[in-house]
């Protein structure tokens, strides 16, 4: 479907895009803006040797940020896990629950506790990172921190916890005045921008001969196949059948006819795979910038590939599928207003029977929505693991950039869809005075 032409003629649609990428471009200067007292080279020496960590894994989250040491080294992981936590207290403290069901009010008060509970997590973490890079050296024995003290570590995690509040300030402002969720077009811009290198890296690994071209060819026609799977599951949904009377007025028949409630396969696009890497990725982020041995050795058992991690990872993308699609989807709510307009699905009663089935339906899809999420995140890991690829190439990279490209696409759709819509009434309007 060719829209692409009409969006010029749009303003507002302009104005939006437009505002996005600098949004964007605004991300991407920051993440070259240095935090004072650092030593790059020696920064540098020590993100290479740890390279294929989950520390890598967190630096690809943050675009690059993290592996620089940039002012945005923390990324927006702390604003996602604020969130995380909040949507699970909203679930069990029934202030929470309340507010929750206040309207926009009530999703406002949310949404500041959420900003204030992610300068906290962004001041505990800052302090430990600071802390932790007083005691690490770079690959000659060279100090990380140039002057260490507690003069080092304010300014460090004022700069740090600053600059996750800035990106939770340019996130919030795309997703309302821009086009798309910000917080997810910051990670996608972050994970593209790293892509040319791991472009780079995996073809000078092909010129040394670390890697057989076949197996490149190999790993190229996955990532196809991956693309493609990810696009047919985004895009697959059960439809209901729903049936509505007819109503007679006058002499008039009105209404009737059936139409259908369509439920995604996967409801909750990929934020269980951007919170289930930010529960992992944060307390592991940390325990690479702490000396103590035990720490250390949970660090490494949460590396990417190894069990534990992708074991984790898998029932933490199962359980967030279901908590956000829950979420995101009331099947009492839906029943409800069913009912209220005479709808039905055939062969089951209306009211509580109807968000029974509804809720069965839909939890039997989420299931198999949840198992493509983690496949798609976890399988192809093994295989970058085995054939020593950069993982940007994995699963969870390729499944944030496709879904998060689509739903964006889907959000200029819909303007576009809306301003057509828009036109016809006016020129309805138009003929009608006419007239």
């Amino acid at each position: 479907m060719a829209v692409t032409p009409n969006i010029s003629k749009i303003p507002e649609l302009n104005r939006r895009i437009i505002l996005t990428l600098i949004m964007l471009a605004v991300f991407r200067i920051g993440v070259y803006i240095p935090t004072p007292g650092i030593d790059a080279e020696a920064l540098s020496g020590f993100f290479k040797a740890a390279s294929g960590t989950l520390l890598d894994f967190a630096a690809m989250f943050t675009g690059g940020a993290l592996s620089r040491f940039s002012v945005f080294s923390l990324g927006i992981m702390p604003y996602i896990s604020a969130s995380i936590i909040l949507q699970l207290l909203t679930a069990v403290v029934p202030k929470l629950e309340k507010l929750s069901k206040e309207g926009e009010s009530g999703r406002k008060a949310i949404t500041q506790y959420t900003r204030y509970l992610t300068i906290v997590l962004s001041i505990v973490q800052g302090t430990m990172i600071a802390i932790g890079l007083e005691s690490m050296r770079g690959p000659a024995g060279e100090p990380i921190v140039i002057s260490p003290g507690w003069g080092f570590r304010l300014m460090t995690v004022i700069t740090l916890t600053g600059g996750t509040t800035f990106l939770m300030w340019l996130g919030e402002q795309i997703t309302e005045r821009g086009i798309g969720n910000g917080i997810s077009l910051i990670i996608f811009v972050g994970i593209i921008a790293r892509m040319p290198s791991a472009v780079n890296n995996t073809i000078h690994l092909v010129r040394a001969g670390e890697m057989n071209f076949l197996i490149l060819l190999l790993l190229i026609m996955l990532m196809i196949g991956v693309v493609a799977f990810i696009v047919f599951m985004e895009m697959g949904q059960r439809k209901i059948p729903i049936q509505y009377p007819k109503r007679v007025v006058g002499r008039k028949v009105l209404g009737g006819g059936t139409q259908h409630l369509p439920l995604k396969v996967n409801s909750a696009g990929v934020i269980p795979p951007i919170f289930a890497s930010s529960i992992i990725v944060f307390p592991a982020t940390i325990a690479n910038f702490v000396s103590v041995p035990a720490i250390k050795k949970i660090a490494t058992m949460l590396r990417p590939g190894a069990l534990i991690y992708n074991l984790l990872y898998i029932v933490f993308i199962i359980f967030f599928t279901y908590f956000y699609t829950a979420i995101q989807f009331n099947p009492k709510e839906v029943a409800d207003n069913l009912k209220k307009y005479g709808g039905f699905v055939p062969g089951i009663r209306p009211g509580v029977n109807t968000a029974e089935y509804i809720d069965t339906v839909l939890s039997r899809l989420t299931l198999w929505g949840a198992l493509y999420l983690a496949a798609v995140c976890v399988l192809p890991s093994f295989l970058v693991a085995e054939f020593n690829v950069p993982f940007y190439f994995g699963g969870t990279a390729l499944l944030i950039v496709v879904g998060v490209a689509m739903d964006t696409a889907q959000q200029i759709e819909s303007h576009l869809l809306a301003r057509s819509y828009e036109g016809l009434l006016k020129k309805g309007k138009i003929k009608g005075r006419g007239l």
